[in-house]
């Protein structure tokens, strides 16, 4: 089996879903077009807040079969308490979230429990030592998919992958367009959601340009 490529996408679902079933069905569409490493369920109420539990739930409900039967890990955002409950793969936390070691007592040992560091190194450390699978970094780019609380540069990448092993990754209006920096400075992962939800041809376009893009900024700094 080969091995994973180095920097892998890193897929969030749209804010909102107003039919999960129809949904489900879309995104095995668009994880047949290419790599994905994850697939995060971050579902917001009209408003931009938390949304209901049984938003939530529905949502879970019908992605998290879809992700992990194509050997997606489906990681539930902000709620390590409903990703146990449904199964997920895993949990990701905010600071204004539980702690890395709470969402850790909730999930389990086996689950994978990724923290927003924004572009703090110091918070990306604590995370790490208290047992976090991974450390996001951005925004690295202007975004509309939420309002980041920071403002990361491809800096703070090369930094954490030359000292640590940990994987990192990148977060915030990242496209096929402008990911390569991001890339060649050692993020892991690629999170993004607007680059493939709204792509101009279609999702599965979205998931092919991505890992066009990965895989030429690899190339170009090998």
């Amino acid at each position: 089996m080969p091995d994973a490529p180095p920097c892998r996408l890193y897929l969030i679902t749209p804010p909102r879903i107003a039919d999960p079933d129809a949904f489900a069905r879309t995104l095995d569409d668009v994880l047949r077009a290419g790599d994905v490493a994850a697939l995060q369920i971050r579902i917001k109420a009209d408003d931009g807040g938390p949304a209901a539990d049984a938003d939530v739930r529905d949502a879970a409900r019908s992605i998290i079969p879809v992700a992990q039967a194509r050997g997606v890990a489906a990681i539930v955002n902000d709620r390590p308490d409903l990703a146990s409950e449904m199964g997920a793969d895993g949990v990701h936390v905010g600071q204004d979230d539980v702690s890395v070691a709470q969402a850790r007592r909730a999930v389990g040992d086996k689950a994978i429990v990724g923290a927003t560091c924004h572009d703090s190194r110091h918070l990306a450390m604590g995370a790490a030592e208290a047992g976090a699978d991974y450390v996001a970094f951005g925004a690295f780019f202007p975004t509309t998919t939420k309002s980041p609380k920071s403002t990361a540069t491809s800096e703070i990448l090369d930094w954490w992958s030359e000292l640590f092993t940990r994987p990192c990754v990148a977060i915030g209006g990242i496209t096929s367009e402008n990911c390569a920096p991001l890339v060649r400075a050692g993020a892991d992962f690629l999170a993004v959601s607007s680059a493939v939800w709204t792509h101009p041809h279609g999702p599965a376009a979205g998931v092919k340009a991505m890992n066009a893009a990965i895989a030429s900024a690899l190339s170009s700094s090998a």
